[in-house]
């Protein structure tokens, strides 16, 4: 029930068109019971000679007055035939109309769910999303949302033909003759009782399939991520005998409800025979004591097996409905997940020249110490350094600053103001940031650098990827800025990748630049060249670079070094240097390791040219 209230705020808004739609449905399904009666006149009144009484045709008795022709008569079969064709038409075209307006009610309804989830996803934070892998996200925005719209907008709808078809059948049978209920009446127990076993077996089952279903997803999504890796270590055949795994898998529960599903259409088709028979050995005893003409029997064995068809089509109804309810639980579980970074939506408080200030920041992470009393103080402007080890906090602590990461003690505060009292929106327009885990969209150079201001502006791209050094490869490019980047970036290497996504800060222009180690990629000079275009094109903003190469740092008005989570070294290079701790220690194996390098370069380039 908490599903179908789930599900009904978002249907409510197409009710008039669903309601319209199964009164047509209803009026079709009235149209269609009545042409039984027609054909039972037909055999009675036309191929016979039946003998006309009160109760003679139901509520076509008038057909037989004798003004629309005598019985037995060519007349009267036209005139039947007439009325029999009107109905089937009138059936036809109601059903035409009910199906064009279900399917635009489902159409919309799966619109609205898959925006709104599609909603909630950029609303949650992204340690919330990590709870979900890929395979199960796909899986909720795509399938789930196209699944539970069947469910108002085809399922309940026929559940609800089927269950007024059913009860009109009934009065139409026993208007004929009472005793046909019997049949029904004795079977339905044993439906009853095999329906809800039915029910209980297939939740489980479409529960199994809706896994298996996910982990074929993930195990999909990854590779078509992971398509490099996997060529370069030739592990082709593993990534197939993965798949292959998965896919057996699914395929097996997919096997246990076919066979689940083909063990009950046999137990229905059995007493739907059985009720068949029923009828006719119950007609035949009534027309042979002259109860009942034999156009009766041919309407009421009709009857009858609508009977059953309506209460298999119940079942089957039932039976998907497992599916699509599965598929409304998850939906609502996602839609109800709360963002571990609530946002505050305060849309009047910003700040243009943003003082930043760090005092006692700590964070725990699944009962892990990851930052431990940090002080920090960054006004406008500054350059900041954060240097150390891999897994020392640096990305965790930046991530602290725009709340991608809320701390969990601690404050942090622009120009005085809790950075929890900023909209998310106002607080991360302040910050121009570029990740370590590099992300480009599969659309044009161009476009992922406008990507902050959507209207390009040509001159602005350009200016952007100049002063992150990407301007010189792009133009080498055959299509320059208007290269279609690959999947996640695939069609440019590592380092193009990394100066794409610095020119895209540029580009937004924000008052503070966050660099976290993304120059890794970039050789030495080419780092050196962008870090001065900052300084020189950026200088009155701020700048917070992280970086495993310490000479990346060095110009920087502070350098923070940190160790598990806590800063122990702070000072300006010069300052650090002089301190000979572990920044300078360091820094100087570095320098070593990179002159060792440029040597052999060198002697390399000089043995060709000897050799040459």
């Amino acid at each position: 029930m908490e599903t179908l209230k789930f599900g009904y705020r978002f249907f409510r808004k197409s009710m008039p068109m669903a309601i319209l739609a199964e009164i047509f449905s209803f009026l079709g399904i009235y149209a269609e019971l009545l042409m039984p009666l027609l054909s039972g006149m037909l055999i009675d009144f036309v191929i016979q000679k039946g003998e006309v009484t009160e109760e003679s045709g139901g509520m076509f008795h008038f057909l037989l007055s004798g003004r629309f022709g005598a019985v037995h008569s060519m007349q009267l079969f036209f005139t039947i035939a007439v009325v029999y064709v009107v109905m089937l038409f009138l059936r036809i075209v109601l059903i035409y109309v009910r199906d064009l307006m279900q399917e635009w009610v489902g159409l919309k309804l799966e619109t609205e769910l898959r925006y709104e989830t599609y909603g909630k996803l950029m609303e949650l934070d992204s340690e919330t999303i990590a709870e979900h892998n890929s395979g199960e996200l796909l899986q909720i925005l795509n399938s789930d949302t196209i699944m539970f719209k069947e469910l108002f907008a085809h399922r309940i709808p026929y559940l609800g033909d089927a269950i007024f078809m059913l009860v009109v059948t009934l009065l139409l049978i026993s208007s004929i003759n009472i005793s046909f209920i019997i049949i029904p009446l004795i079977l339905m127990p044993f439906l009853v009782i095999t329906v809800l076993d039915f029910k209980k077996k297939a939740r489980i089952n479409f529960k199994e399939i809706r896994e298996k279903s996910s982990a074929m997803n993930l195990t999909t999504q990854e590779n078509i991520a992971a398509v490099r890796i996997v060529r370069s270590f030739t592990n082709e055949e593993l990534e197939k005998e993965k798949f292959q795994s998965v896919n057996t898998s699914f395929l097996n529960t997919r096997m246990k409800q076919i066979w689940l599903s083909s063990g009950f259409d046999l137990t229905f088709n059995s007493i739907k025979q059985i009720a068949y028979i029923s009828t006719i050995i119950i007609g035949a005893i009534l027309v042979i004591q002259g109860h009942m003409t034999v156009g009766y029997i041919l309407a009421s064995s009709t009857y009858v097996m609508r009977i059953m068809n309506n209460i298999t089509g119940i079942n089957n109804h039932i039976f998907n409905m497992q599916q699509q309810t599965i598929a409304g639980l998850e939906l609502k579980k996602f839609m109800e997940s709360e963002s571990k970074v609530p946002d505050n939506k305060e849309p009047n408080l910003h700040c243009d020249t943003p003082n930043i200030e760090l005092k006692n920041v700590s964070v725990q992470i699944d009962g892990q110490q990851i930052l431990n009393n940090i002080n920090l103080s960054i006004p406008y402007g500054k350059k900041v350094g954060i240097v150390g080890e891999t897994g020392s906090g640096k990305s965790i602590l930046l991530k602290t600053l725009v709340r991608i990461r809320d701390i969990t003690d601690g404050s942090i505060t622009i120009d005085g103001h809790d950075i929890k009292d900023f909209s998310l929106e106002n607080l991360r327009n302040m910050y121009s940031y570029v990740f370590q885990d590099v992300f480009l969209f599969s659309n044009t150079i161009a476009s992922n650098i406008a990507y902050s201001k959507p209207d390009i502006d040509e001159r602005m791209v350009t200016k952007a990827a100049t002063h992150a050094q990407a301007d010189k490869f792009i133009d080498a490019l055959a299509d320059r800025y208007k290269t279609i980047v690959g999947e996640r970036g695939l069609g440019i290497s590592g380092g193009q990748k990394q100066r794409v996504s610095i020119a895209r800060a540029f580009h937004k222009n924000a008052p503070i630049f966050v660099l976290d180690d993304s120059t890794s990629a970039l050789d030495v000079n080419t780092e050196r060249t962008l870090l001065k275009n900052i300084r020189e094109n950026f200088s009155e903003k701020t700048l917070i670079i992280t970086a495993h190469r310490f000479s990346s740092v060095a110009d920087c008005d502070e350098i923070l070094y940190m160790q598990d989570g806590e800063i122990i070294e702070r000072g300006t290079f010069e300052e650090l240097m002089a301190l000979r701790g572990s920044f300078a220690h360091v820094y100087r194996v570095q320098q070593e390791q990179q002159e060792s390098t440029i040597d052999y370069d060198n002697l390399k380039k000089d043995g060709g040219e000897n050799h040459g």
